[in-house]
């Protein structure tokens, strides 16, 4: 498989959303946004490359054509997941019920612990076995191998199917010879948000609690409450238009402020230590802050980082600078965590 255009490639794992949703004007028009000048040479490019593209009108409940998008969207995150890395290896798990992939690069300092990966894509899109970019960086970063989890999707499979599946694969880690503490959860976009409630749910049942929590741009709230889905709508160069009716195939029938929807809701008391990672030209930038404040005032420890200029899941870009760093202080975040002494 050929590389994806630069110009495509960046963000990847979060363009699903701007194909479901992009503003309607011609694919080659240049999108009118001021590039920042505090970033590198390789953001600042990623901006001036934005095209719009043309709008995409999709029928959710249509199977087919749901499956043609998510084919499409595989083959891309997989082109740029190999800009990032070509050794690795993929390994299929039945975890307790539900598929999962062993992501391994090398020799992992910490072989007997594991991260728990859970991929982005709106509830609606993505894949386990295509989306890498993250567990490529991040999983070396920590010196751990990666357990990415092939959740349910709605609208076929609404909430609680992710949870439920993520907490499913998770009592197969504890199983399987992990404690707890051996494992931390890690999720970008939807992915980020999920991985808060999975502890959460973990929490619910009794569970021990993994050792940390990384969220990437999480997506913490599926009501349109949070102040930045209307005052950065016009910026955030992946998460166009309004997603409100496309989470609300998540949700289904249920109330989209369930904690376990919507984790930006939630009571923290007793959460594992966190850390979100956000980009300050995203509109899921009030999602974090709320996210992280809620987590604070039940006493976590929690590290809220932000990213001057950044954009949706910057961490899977194939050449910016900003997505290597990123992703090594998320790896010292999870190490530290998963070698304390206990």
């Amino acid at each position: 498989m050929h590389p994806i255009p630069l110009s495509i490639a960046p963000a990847v794992a979060a363009l699903a959303f701007a194909l479901l949703c992009a503003p309607a004007a011609p694919a080659d028009e240049a999108v009118p946004q001021p590039v920042p000048a505090a970033i590198s040479p390789e953001a600042q490019q990623f901006y001036r490359d934005l095209k719009r593209r043309p709008p995409v009108q999709m029928d959710y409940n249509d199977r087919q054509a749901m499956q043609r998008m998510r084919d499409g969207l595989a083959k891309m995150f997989l082109a740029n997941a190999r800009r990032i890395s070509t050794d690795y290896t993929l390994e299929a798990v039945d975890a307790g019920g539900v598929p999962a992939w062993w992501i391994r690069t090398g020799e992992p300092r910490h072989a007997r612990k594991a991260l728990l990966y859970l991929h982005g894509g709106g509830y609606i899109l993505g894949s386990a076995a295509a989306q890498l970019a993250v567990p490529l960086r991040v999983g070396p970063a920590a010196g751990v191998p990666v357990l990415s989890v092939e959740y349910r999707l709605a609208p076929e499979h609404p909430y609680p199917a992710a949870v439920d599946d993520c907490l499913t694969a998770y009592r197969w880690l504890l199983k399987t010879g992990h404690q707890g503490s051996d494992v931390a959860f890690v999720g970008d976009s939807a992915g980020g948000g999920l991985a808060i409630s999975c502890a959460l749910a973990a929490r619910r049942d009794g569970l021990s609690m993994p050792a940390a929590v990384a969220a990437l741009s999480p997506l913490g709230d599926l009501t349109p409450a949070s102040d930045t889905r209307t005052t950065l709508a016009a910026w955030d160069p992946i998460v166009v238009g309004d997603p409100t009716a496309r989470f609300a195939l998540y949700a289904g029938t249920h109330d989209p402020r369930d904690p376990l929807i919507s984790p930006v809701y939630a009571d923290f008391t007793g959460f594992p230590p966190l850390l979100i990672q956000v980009g300050t030209r995203e509109v899921l930038l009030s999602d974090s802050i709320r996210l992280a404040r809620r987590a604070r005032a039940a006493g976590v420890d929690i590290t809220l980082d932000a990213w001057e200029g950044m954009w949706h899941v910057w961490q899977d870009h194939a050449t910016a600078p900003e997505a290597r760093q990123a992703a090594a202080e998320i790896g010292r975040f999870l190490e530290g965590r998963l070698t304390v002494r206990r």
